[in-house]
C-alpha cells in the first residue's frame, strides 16, 4: 500500500491524499488497524509507522476529535485526518468491500467539505 498527495486534481483546486496500490490482504490490515488503534484504543494512527504502507511525498496521521474537519495540513507534507469516532466507524464500512474481494474500484473515505479528499484505490485511479 502506498500513500501520496496530489495537489490541484481538478479545476476547483481540490487535492487528494491517496492510499493506493494494495490488495485485499492489505485492505484487511488497514481496516483492522483503524478498528484496533483508533476505534478501540482511541489512539492516533501515524501511517509513517505502519510497515505495509510506503509514504511517497507525505504522511497522514489519523486522530479522534469532537467534530469532523477532514484532512488538514500546514505544509502539504504532514496531514492530519480530523474525524469523530462515528466517522471512523463509517470509514471501516466503506473499506469493507475491498476486504471481501480484489477490486479495481475506489472509494472516498469521508464526506466533509474540505479542499482535500481521502481516496482509497487499489488501482491508483478514480
Amino acid at each position: 500500500m502506498e500513500l501520496d498527495y496530489i495537489e490541484n486534481v481538478n479545476e476547483h483546486e481540490e487535492n487528494v491524499i491517496r492510499l493506493y496500490n494494495f490488495n485485499k490482504a492489505e485492505a484487511i490490515l488497514f481496516r483492522d488497524l483503524i478498528i484496533d488503534v483508533i476505534i478501540d484504543k482511541k489512539k492516533r494512527l501515524d501511517l509513517s509507522e505502519v510497515d505495509f504502507i510506503s509514504p511517497r511525498n507525505c504522511n497522514l496521521i489519523f486522530g479522534l476529535f469532537n467534530s469532523d474537519e477532514g484532512i488538514l495540513t500546514k505544509d502539504n507534507e504532514t496531514f492530519f485526518c480530523v474525524l469523530t469516532i462515528e466517522s471512523y466507524m463509517h470509514m471501516v464500512e466503506l473499506i469493507e468491500p475491498f476486504c471481501k474481494k480484489e477490486s479495481r474500484g475506489f472509494q472516498y473515505l469521508y464526506d466533509v467539505d474540505t479542499p482535500t479528499d481521502l481516496l482509497f484505490s487499489p488501482s491508483a485511479s478514480w
